[in-house]
């Protein structure tokens, strides 16, 4: 019998997220610690598929660092050219910038968005049950956390419909993990945040920038500009993937499972459950890369200091090892304890909790505004890129419409 062919990673991209499990889960089987030895640029990198795996890196950030970037690219930062983004920081700078920030994200400020994510969802909604049938994600998924993001950061009203298109454009290049094919925007949007600061020196509101302007780091110093601006721009890219991917993949999933549609519609109360079985199943950040400070071994293999992994949060969310035989399918009463869809430990996503009010908040007015919706997502597109799997078009159908 011909020996089994040893399973491969290979980075996706648009049509090639469509399916990206079965290359999980022979990873995950067969090579847990998968050495991919060329990433395009001459370079190896590591892979890590079981949650076990994956979970326990993202938790040893002196281990495994993310001084270097995220991408399986060497020499990020140098590339970038501007002062490390909080998400490209270690201890301690980053736990004084993170706790700076994670007082703009406390469980009262995401409850007090609920009324604008509300009326903001309600009005798409109709406008998508009123015509019968459009782009959900043009129409809801993409706008929707531009909003949240925009509040969050202090834009004004008048500043949105420019704040909107600038956004859009670095989300695209951020999922490609080449955020400088957007550099237009990104200047564009530099230039904003830099006015915006002023603005906020004088005039402080209760948003995340006025916080950094106004705060001390636990140095005694404060915020550069050039800190200020790495955490809006992080606020813009990674604010939105996440509630797009959740509720395109969510929309998908609940087109195909009409047995868990029915449990959601006949209890409402599920959705908070349901929530974060729909965030385990879509990862809309599939995976991102750490540096290792030092020679680990995992599973038996050895990767060298200084190389590049590659967590696969999306592998680690299915993995039967953690959750059981039925891993890839939906159960919105399954009771979860941990999922990696926001990562783990210290880089833990701080805007977790508002992903997941606006993902309930679209559900549950989809759910009763137009109960038997269908999405084609044979006919939707992915976007590019090998970080992020989200739809940038899905076709809704508004049956049902109450």
């Amino acid at each position: 019998m011909a020996a089994a062919t040893p399973p491969v990673f290979e980075p996706r991209s648009r049509d090639g997220w469509r399916d990206p499990f079965p290359m999980y889960r022979a990873l995950r089987d067969q090579d847990p610690v998968h050495h991919v030895p060329d990433n395009g640029e001459g370079e190896d990198y590591w892979v890590l598929s079981r949650f076990q795996d994956v979970c326990a890196a993202a938790i040893d950030a002196p281990t495994f660092s993310s001084a270097e970037g995220l991408t399986f690219s060497y020499g990020e930062k140098e590339k970038i050219g501007v002062e490390a983004p909080i998400v490209m920081l270690d201890a301690p700078e980053h736990t004084s910038l993170r706790k700076l920030s994670i007082k703009q994200f406390t469980p009262r400020a995401v409850r007090d968005l609920e009324p604008m994510v509300r009326e903001f969802v309600v009005e798409r909604v109709e406008r998508l049950r009123e015509s019968g049938e459009g782009d959900v994600v043009q129409e809801l998924l993409k706008p929707l956390p531009s909003l949240v993001v925009s509040h969050f950061l202090g834009v004004p009203r008048e500043d949105r419909e420019h704040f909107d298109r600038w956004s859009y454009a670095i989300v695209a290049a951020n999922a490609e993990g080449n955020i400088l094919s957007g550099a237009d925007a990104v200047g564009e949007l530099m230039g904003y945040f830099a006015r915006l600061m002023e603005k906020r020196r004088e005039e402080p509101g209760d948003d995340l920038i006025s916080a950094l302007v106004h705060g001390r780091l636990n140095t005694g110093e404060a915020v550069s500009p050039a800190k200020v601006l790495g955490m809006g721009f992080t606020m813009v890219a990674g604010g939105n993937d996440t509630t797009t991917g959740l509720l395109g993949g969510a929309l998908e999933i609940l087109t195909r499972r009409l047995d868990q549609r029915a449990l959601l519609i006949e209890d409402p109360g599920r959705m908070a459950n349901a929530i974060d079985e729909l965030l385990r199943l879509t990862s809309p950040v599939q995976g991102l890369a750490r540096t290792t400070t030092r020679d680990v071994e995992i599973e038996g293999r050895t990767i060298p200091r200084g190389r590049k992994v590659m967590l696969l949060y999306g592998s680690a969310n299915v993995d039967e090892r953690e959750f059981g035989d039925d891993a890839a399918e939906c159960d919105v009463d399954r009771k979860l304890r941990r999922i990696m869809t926001f990562s783990y430990g210290p880089h833990h996503c701080i805007g977790a909790a508002a992903a997941r009010l606006q993902g309930r908040i679209a559900l549950e007015e989809i759910l009763a505004r137009c109960p038997e919706f269908a999405v084609d997502a044979e006919a939707g597109r992915y976007g590019p890129g090998p970080f992020v799997r989200r739809f940038e078009s899905l076709p809704f159908i508004a049956r049902g419409a109450a």
